[in-house]
Protein backbone atom coordinates (compact mmCIF):
# COMPACT_ATOMS: atom_id res chain seq x y z
CA UNK A 1 0.00 0.00 0.00
CA UNK A 2 1.51 3.54 -1.29
CA UNK A 3 1.24 6.23 1.79
CA UNK A 4 -0.86 8.17 -0.50
CA UNK A 5 -3.95 5.95 0.62
CA UNK A 6 -3.41 5.86 3.86
CA UNK A 7 -4.92 9.36 3.68
CA UNK A 8 -8.71 10.30 3.42
CA UNK A 9 -9.68 10.78 -0.81
CA UNK A 10 -9.53 15.10 -0.58
CA UNK A 11 -6.66 14.97 1.42
CA UNK A 12 -4.97 12.62 -1.95
CA UNK A 13 -6.23 14.83 -4.23
CA UNK A 14 -4.68 18.17 -2.78
CA UNK A 15 -1.49 16.80 -2.22
CA UNK A 16 -1.17 16.86 -6.13
CA UNK A 17 -3.44 19.74 -6.17
CA UNK A 18 -4.12 21.66 -9.35
CA UNK A 19 -3.78 25.73 -8.70
CA UNK A 20 -7.80 25.81 -8.70
CA UNK A 21 -8.58 23.18 -6.04
CA UNK A 22 -5.78 24.74 -4.16
CA UNK A 23 -7.16 28.03 -4.45
CA UNK A 24 -10.51 26.74 -2.75
CA UNK A 25 -8.77 24.82 0.07
CA UNK A 26 -7.60 28.46 0.59
CA UNK A 27 -10.67 30.15 0.92
CA UNK A 28 -11.74 27.80 3.47
CA UNK A 29 -9.04 27.52 5.78
CA UNK A 30 -6.87 31.12 5.31
CA UNK A 31 -8.39 32.52 8.54
CA UNK A 32 -5.14 32.67 9.80
CA UNK A 33 -3.13 34.74 7.73
CA UNK A 34 -0.05 34.40 6.14
CA UNK A 35 1.04 30.95 6.66
CA UNK A 36 4.79 31.93 5.37
CA UNK A 37 5.48 34.10 8.92
CA UNK A 38 8.41 32.62 10.41
CA UNK A 39 7.86 32.07 14.31
CA UNK A 40 10.29 32.32 17.22
CA UNK A 41 11.87 29.43 19.08
CA UNK A 42 11.15 29.77 22.64
CA UNK A 43 12.00 27.42 25.83
CA UNK A 44 8.98 27.54 27.50
CA UNK A 45 9.24 27.01 31.19
CA UNK A 46 9.46 24.08 33.49
CA UNK A 47 7.94 22.28 35.80
CA UNK A 48 8.83 19.41 37.68
CA UNK A 49 6.16 16.62 38.56
CA UNK A 50 8.57 15.21 41.28
CA UNK A 51 9.09 18.37 42.78
CA UNK A 52 6.36 20.20 42.28
CA UNK A 53 6.42 23.95 43.48
CA UNK A 54 3.06 25.42 44.04
CA UNK A 55 4.81 29.28 43.57
CA UNK A 56 6.72 28.34 40.44
CA UNK A 57 3.05 26.50 39.03
CA UNK A 58 0.96 29.54 40.05
CA UNK A 59 3.44 32.09 38.51
CA UNK A 60 3.32 30.19 35.09
CA UNK A 61 0.12 29.66 34.79
CA UNK A 62 -0.56 33.31 35.43
CA UNK A 63 1.89 34.53 33.12
CA UNK A 64 2.23 32.14 30.33
CA UNK A 65 -0.50 29.20 30.68
CA UNK A 66 1.49 26.49 29.03
CA UNK A 67 4.34 25.14 30.34
CA UNK A 68 6.83 21.62 29.88
CA UNK A 69 6.22 18.95 32.23
CA UNK A 70 9.22 16.76 33.18
CA UNK A 71 9.80 13.69 35.64
CA UNK A 72 6.15 13.18 34.86
CA UNK A 73 6.77 9.34 36.27
CA UNK A 74 5.30 8.07 32.54
CA UNK A 75 7.74 4.75 31.32
CA UNK A 76 9.77 5.69 28.37
CA UNK A 77 8.67 2.21 26.98
CA UNK A 78 5.33 3.28 26.77
CA UNK A 79 5.78 6.36 25.55
CA UNK A 80 7.96 4.50 22.61
CA UNK A 81 5.48 1.52 22.51
CA UNK A 82 2.01 4.13 21.69
CA UNK A 83 4.33 6.45 19.26
CA UNK A 84 5.01 3.36 17.70
CA UNK A 85 1.58 1.92 17.55
CA UNK A 86 -0.01 5.40 16.90
CA UNK A 87 1.91 5.85 13.55
CA UNK A 88 1.32 2.09 12.41
CA UNK A 89 -2.31 2.40 13.30
CA UNK A 90 -2.72 6.07 11.27
CA UNK A 91 -0.67 4.67 8.09
CA UNK A 92 -3.62 1.88 7.77
CA UNK A 93 -5.62 2.45 4.17
CA UNK A 94 -8.25 5.25 4.61
CA UNK A 95 -11.10 2.23 3.98
CA UNK A 96 -9.22 0.00 6.88
CA UNK A 97 -9.36 3.12 9.88
CA UNK A 98 -13.64 3.68 9.02
CA UNK A 99 -13.83 -0.14 8.89
CA UNK A 100 -11.65 -0.62 12.25
CA UNK A 101 -12.09 2.44 14.34
CA UNK A 102 -15.19 1.67 15.45
CA UNK A 103 -17.41 2.50 18.53
CA UNK A 104 -16.45 3.94 21.30
CA UNK A 105 -13.52 4.97 19.27
CA UNK A 106 -14.10 7.16 16.33
CA UNK A 107 -12.04 8.47 12.98
CA UNK A 108 -12.14 11.32 11.78
CA UNK A 109 -10.61 14.17 9.58
CA UNK A 110 -10.37 17.83 8.38
CA UNK A 111 -11.31 18.68 11.61
CA UNK A 112 -10.82 18.88 15.30
CA UNK A 113 -13.94 19.66 16.27
CA UNK A 114 -15.97 16.88 17.63
CA UNK A 115 -19.50 16.28 18.24
CA UNK A 116 -20.23 14.38 21.73
CA UNK A 117 -20.46 11.15 19.67
CA UNK A 118 -17.17 11.26 18.69
CA UNK A 119 -18.24 11.85 14.74
CA UNK A 120 -16.48 15.42 12.91
CA UNK A 121 -18.75 18.47 12.96
CA UNK A 122 -19.40 18.54 9.27
CA UNK A 123 -20.42 21.67 8.40
CA UNK A 124 -17.91 23.40 9.72
CA UNK A 125 -16.43 26.24 7.56
CA UNK A 126 -12.75 25.56 7.53
CA UNK A 127 -10.66 22.45 6.68
CA UNK A 128 -7.55 21.80 9.15
CA UNK A 129 -4.58 19.49 7.17
CA UNK A 130 -4.86 16.97 9.87
CA UNK A 131 -6.31 13.13 10.49
CA UNK A 132 -7.05 11.25 14.16
CA UNK A 133 -8.46 8.70 16.17
CA UNK A 134 -10.74 9.97 19.62
CA UNK A 135 -10.36 8.04 21.97
CA UNK A 136 -12.81 8.59 25.17
CA UNK A 137 -10.55 6.20 28.36
CA UNK A 138 -13.73 5.59 30.28
CA UNK A 139 -15.42 3.18 27.10
CA UNK A 140 -12.00 2.17 25.85
CA UNK A 141 -12.54 -1.16 27.27
CA UNK A 142 -15.60 -1.69 25.25
CA UNK A 143 -13.04 -1.61 21.99
CA UNK A 144 -12.96 -5.37 20.66
CA UNK A 145 -11.00 -6.04 17.28
CA UNK A 146 -9.87 -9.38 15.86
CA UNK A 147 -7.01 -7.43 14.57
CA UNK A 148 -4.02 -8.07 16.91
CA UNK A 149 -2.86 -4.64 16.28
CA UNK A 150 -5.83 -2.64 17.42
CA UNK A 151 -5.36 -5.26 20.51
CA UNK A 152 -1.96 -4.09 21.68
CA UNK A 153 -3.06 -0.59 20.69
CA UNK A 154 -5.59 -0.54 22.95
CA UNK A 155 -3.46 -2.11 26.07
CA UNK A 156 -1.12 1.09 25.77
CA UNK A 157 -3.67 3.25 24.90
CA UNK A 158 -5.50 2.27 28.37
CA UNK A 159 -2.26 2.05 30.39
CA UNK A 160 -0.99 5.62 28.98
CA UNK A 161 -4.47 7.29 29.89
CA UNK A 162 -4.25 6.47 33.64
CA UNK A 163 -0.49 7.97 34.02
CA UNK A 164 -2.21 11.00 32.24
CA UNK A 165 -5.08 10.78 34.82
CA UNK A 166 -2.88 10.84 37.38
CA UNK A 167 -1.03 13.78 35.93
CA UNK A 168 -3.81 16.11 35.32
CA UNK A 169 -5.46 15.50 38.77
CA UNK A 170 -2.04 16.07 40.62
CA UNK A 171 -1.54 19.60 39.09
CA UNK A 172 -5.32 20.08 39.07
CA UNK A 173 -5.14 20.03 42.90
CA UNK A 174 -2.10 21.94 43.00
CA UNK A 175 -3.48 24.50 41.41
CA UNK A 176 -6.87 24.49 43.29
CA UNK A 177 -4.32 25.20 46.25
CA UNK A 178 -3.25 28.26 44.54
CA UNK A 179 -6.65 29.62 43.44
CA UNK A 180 -7.74 29.05 47.01
CA UNK A 181 -11.06 27.41 45.56
CA UNK A 182 -13.89 25.73 48.18
CA UNK A 183 -14.17 22.35 48.25
CA UNK A 184 -17.80 21.76 46.41
CA UNK A 185 -16.15 24.32 42.93
CA UNK A 186 -13.01 22.11 42.71
CA UNK A 187 -14.65 18.62 43.23
CA UNK A 188 -17.20 18.94 40.51
CA UNK A 189 -14.07 21.37 37.96
CA UNK A 190 -11.94 18.00 36.96
CA UNK A 191 -13.79 14.78 36.12
CA UNK A 192 -11.49 11.76 35.72
CA UNK A 193 -14.20 10.10 33.95
CA UNK A 194 -14.17 12.82 31.09
CA UNK A 195 -11.00 12.53 29.97
CA UNK A 196 -9.89 11.32 26.35
CA UNK A 197 -7.15 10.73 24.44
CA UNK A 198 -6.69 12.12 20.42
CA UNK A 199 -4.25 11.49 18.33
CA UNK A 200 -2.74 12.99 15.71
CA UNK A 201 -1.35 12.56 11.96
CA UNK A 202 -0.47 16.14 10.01
CA UNK A 203 0.31 15.31 6.42
CA UNK A 204 3.63 16.37 5.04
CA UNK A 205 4.04 17.95 1.71
CA UNK A 206 4.37 21.26 -0.21
CA UNK A 207 0.64 22.63 1.08
CA UNK A 208 2.85 22.87 4.24
CA UNK A 209 3.06 26.57 3.20
CA UNK A 210 -0.17 27.03 2.11
CA UNK A 211 -2.58 26.01 4.80
CA UNK A 212 -2.46 24.96 8.68
CA UNK A 213 -2.57 21.16 10.08
CA UNK A 214 -4.56 23.13 13.03
CA UNK A 215 -5.84 26.18 12.98
CA UNK A 216 -5.74 28.68 16.10
CA UNK A 217 -8.08 28.08 18.89
CA UNK A 218 -7.66 27.28 22.39
CA UNK A 219 -9.17 24.17 23.91
CA UNK A 220 -12.58 24.04 25.67
CA UNK A 221 -10.46 21.60 28.37
CA UNK A 222 -9.51 22.15 31.68
CA UNK A 223 -6.41 20.94 30.95
CA UNK A 224 -4.61 19.70 27.93
CA UNK A 225 -1.60 17.65 28.17
CA UNK A 226 0.34 17.31 24.67
CA UNK A 227 3.11 14.69 23.78
CA UNK A 228 4.65 15.67 20.40
CA UNK A 229 7.23 14.21 18.24
CA UNK A 230 10.34 15.11 16.84
CA UNK A 231 9.05 16.89 13.35
CA UNK A 232 8.06 19.96 16.24
CA UNK A 233 5.31 22.09 14.64
CA UNK A 234 3.26 23.29 17.50
CA UNK A 235 2.73 27.59 18.07
CA UNK A 236 1.64 29.07 21.09
CA UNK A 237 0.23 33.25 21.10
CA UNK A 238 2.14 35.28 23.88
CA UNK A 239 2.30 39.11 23.59
CA UNK A 240 0.98 39.40 20.11
CA UNK A 241 4.19 37.28 19.08
CA UNK A 242 3.61 33.52 17.48
CA UNK A 243 6.33 31.54 19.45
CA UNK A 244 7.36 27.75 18.49
CA UNK A 245 6.89 24.96 21.08
CA UNK A 246 10.83 23.06 20.55
CA UNK A 247 9.99 19.64 20.90
CA UNK A 248 11.96 18.15 23.60
CA UNK A 249 11.60 14.06 23.63
CA UNK A 250 10.61 12.45 26.72
CA UNK A 251 8.66 15.62 27.70
CA UNK A 252 4.92 16.07 28.00
CA UNK A 253 3.65 20.01 27.03
CA UNK A 254 0.87 21.15 28.93
CA UNK A 255 -1.47 24.25 28.52
CA UNK A 256 -4.45 25.84 29.92
CA UNK A 257 -7.98 25.50 28.88
CA UNK A 258 -10.97 27.65 28.72
CA UNK A 259 -12.76 26.02 31.26
CA UNK A 260 -9.71 26.46 33.83
CA UNK A 261 -9.86 30.13 32.85
CA UNK A 262 -13.37 30.40 34.02
CA UNK A 263 -12.58 28.49 36.90
CA UNK A 264 -9.58 30.33 37.90
CA UNK A 265 -11.87 34.12 37.42
CA UNK A 266 -9.31 34.61 34.24
CA UNK A 267 -6.52 34.24 36.41
CA UNK A 268 -5.09 31.85 34.44
CA UNK A 269 -5.63 32.53 30.81
CA UNK A 270 -6.34 29.88 28.19
CA UNK A 271 -3.27 29.70 25.37
CA UNK A 272 -4.24 29.93 21.92
CA UNK A 273 -2.19 27.79 19.83
CA UNK A 274 -1.94 26.24 16.48
CA UNK A 275 -0.04 23.82 14.09
CA UNK A 276 2.02 24.65 11.28
CA UNK A 277 2.35 21.31 8.95
CA UNK A 278 6.11 19.96 7.69
CA UNK A 279 7.10 20.36 3.62
CA UNK A 280 9.22 17.07 4.61
CA UNK A 281 7.90 14.53 7.44
CA UNK A 282 4.62 13.91 8.65
CA UNK A 283 4.13 14.81 12.43
CA UNK A 284 2.01 13.04 15.15
CA UNK A 285 1.33 14.19 18.35
CA UNK A 286 -1.13 12.31 21.27
CA UNK A 287 -2.82 14.72 23.26
CA UNK A 288 -4.94 14.37 26.58
CA UNK A 289 -7.88 16.85 27.23
CA UNK A 290 -9.87 17.04 30.54
CA UNK A 291 -13.01 18.09 31.85
CA UNK A 292 -15.45 19.53 34.79
CA UNK A 293 -18.02 16.48 35.77
CA UNK A 294 -21.40 16.47 33.80
CA UNK A 295 -24.05 18.89 34.69
CA UNK A 296 -21.80 20.80 37.16
CA UNK A 297 -22.18 24.49 36.59
CA UNK A 298 -19.29 26.75 36.55
CA UNK A 299 -19.92 29.88 38.37
CA UNK A 300 -17.51 32.75 38.11
CA UNK A 301 -17.51 36.28 39.44
CA UNK A 302 -16.65 37.35 34.96
CA UNK A 303 -19.14 35.07 33.52
CA UNK A 304 -22.68 33.74 33.80
CA UNK A 305 -23.12 30.77 35.01
CA UNK A 306 -23.01 27.61 32.35
CA UNK A 307 -21.77 24.10 32.27
CA UNK A 308 -19.33 22.61 29.76
CA UNK A 309 -22.13 20.82 27.60
CA UNK A 310 -23.81 24.64 27.11
CA UNK A 311 -20.13 25.54 26.08
CA UNK A 312 -19.55 22.87 23.72
CA UNK A 313 -23.31 23.40 22.25
CA UNK A 314 -22.15 27.02 21.45
CA UNK A 315 -18.80 26.43 19.87
CA UNK A 316 -20.59 24.13 17.49
CA UNK A 317 -23.31 26.49 16.68
CA UNK A 318 -20.39 29.13 16.26
CA UNK A 319 -18.32 26.73 13.91
CA UNK A 320 -20.49 26.05 11.82
CA UNK A 321 -22.35 29.76 11.27
CA UNK A 322 -19.63 31.58 11.68
CA UNK A 323 -16.39 29.62 10.63
CA UNK A 324 -14.84 29.83 13.87
CA UNK A 325 -14.98 29.38 17.81
CA UNK A 326 -15.99 32.36 19.69
CA UNK A 327 -15.78 30.93 22.78
CA UNK A 328 -15.93 32.35 26.64
CA UNK A 329 -16.88 35.72 25.23
CA UNK A 330 -19.86 34.22 24.73
CA UNK A 331 -20.75 33.64 28.62
CA UNK A 332 -18.81 37.15 29.57
CA UNK A 333 -21.27 39.26 32.18
CA UNK A 334 -22.58 41.88 30.12
CA UNK A 335 -20.61 41.26 26.49
CA UNK A 336 -22.02 42.63 23.59
CA UNK A 337 -20.94 39.70 21.27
Amino acid sequence: MSNLESYPPVFRQLKASTPPQLAELNNNSNSMGDTTQVSSSVDIPLVDLECLSLEKLGEVCKEWGIFRLVNHGIPPSLLSKLEEHVKRVLSLSFESKQALLTNPLSYFWGTPLLTPTGDALRGALNINWLEGINVPLCHLQQFESGDPKLHDFRHYLEEYGRHLSRIATTLFEAMVKNLNLGPKQSESSLDESTGFIRVYRYPSGSLADETWGMMEHTDSSVLSIVNQDQVGGLEFLKDNEWLLVNPISGTLVVNIGDMLQAISDDQYMSVKHRVRTNKLAERFSICYFVFPAKGSVICSSKYKPFTYTDFQQQVQHDTKTLGYKVGLQRFKLNAAV
